[in-house]
C-alpha cells in the first residue's frame, strides 16, 4: 500500500506500519524509539541504502522533499526514487493444477508471483515444486501433488482450487491449512500441531515415492534399506 495512503489513516498510522520499531533499541538511550525508518544496505561499500516499506505514488520531487524531513536524511542523495510494484498474476484456478502444471498443455509449468502466490518463501517454493515436477515429466513420472496439510501443498491447493471469480493472491498462513481434528485452542500448541501434521504428511509422501521408485527399478534391497532409514528417521 502506498505510504501516503497509510499516512492518511491517522497521525500515528505509520508508527504501527512500516515505521514500527519492533526489536530495535536506540543505542543512545537504551529505549525503544517511537518510530523508525529502516534502511537496508544495497551495495558492498555501504554507501547505498534502501528505505524499507516505502512504496509510493508521490511524484519524485515531492518524495525528495518529504524524505528529507526525516532526521538524518536532510542531505541524502537519492539514486532511485520510489514507485509502486505491479502485481500481475493469472487466474490460476482456471489454468493450473496443484502441481503448477498448465491444465490444457502438459509440460508447461508456472511458478512464483504470477501463479497468485505471495511472499519470497512461497514463490521460491512454487519454483521448487514446478522444477521437480518438470524433471519428473521429462523422465515419464507422474507429477507430485504435495499434501494440503503442508504449507506449500496448501498454497498449491489454493491457487488450483480457489473460486476463479474472486481469486486473489495468497501468502503462507495457517488459515489455508485444513482444520485440526480435534481442534487445538492454545495458539502455540496449535501452530506446533500444524507443523507436526505437515511433517508427517510429507514424510508419508516421500516414503511412498522412495518405495515405488526403488521397486520400479528392481532394487529390492535398496528399497528395503531406504524404507528402514526413513522409518527410523
Amino acid at each position: 500500500m502506498p505510504i501516503e495512503q497509510l499516512a492518511q489513516r491517522g497521525d500515528r498510522a505509520l508508527a504501527f506500519g512500516p515505521m514500527r520499531p519492533v526489536g530495535l533499541t536506540d543505542p543512545r538511550t537504551g529505549r525503544r524509539p517511537y518510530a523508525v525508518v529502516q534502511l537496508r544496505q544495497d551495495n558492498l561499500a555501504g554507501t547505498v541504502y534502501n528505505m524499507v516499506g516505502f512504496q509510493t505514488n508521490l511524484k519524485w520531487p515531492v518524495q525528495k522533499e518529504v524524505f528529507r524531513l526525516i532526521p538524518g536524511l536532510e542531505n541524502a542523495t537519492f539514486f532511485r526514487l520510489g514507485q509502486m510494484h505491479r502485481n500481475t498474476f493469472i487466474n490460476a484456478p482456471q489454468l493450473l493444477d496443484a502441481t503448477m502444471q498448465y491444465r490444457h498443455r502438459p509440460g508447461l509449468w508456472f511458478a512464483g508471483q504470477i501463479t497468485g502466490v505471495e511472499g519470497y518463501v512461497g514463490n521460491i517454493g512454487t519454483g521448487l515444486l514446478a522444477g521437480v515436477n518438470a524433471a519428473r515429466h521429462m523422465h515419464g513420472q507422474a507429477p507430485l501433488v504435495l499434501p494440503p496439510a503442508t504449507m506449500l501443498g496448501a498454497l498449491a491447493h489454493y491457487v488450483a482450487h480457489a473460486e476463479p471469480k474472486y481469486f486473489q493472491p495468497m501468502k503462507a498462513n495457517f488459515g489455508i491449512l485444513p482444520d485440526l481434528d480435534p481442534p487445538v485452542r492454545e495458539k502455540r500448541a496449535r501452530a506446533a500441531a500444524y507443523v507436526q501434521r505437515g511433517r508427517a504428511a510429507l514424510d508419508a509422501l516421500l516414503l511412498n515415492e522412495v518405495y515405488w521408485g526403488e521397486i520400479r527399478h528392481g532394487e529390492w534391497k535398496a528399497a528395503g534399506e531406504s524404507l528402514g532409514n526413513l522409518a527410523d528417521g
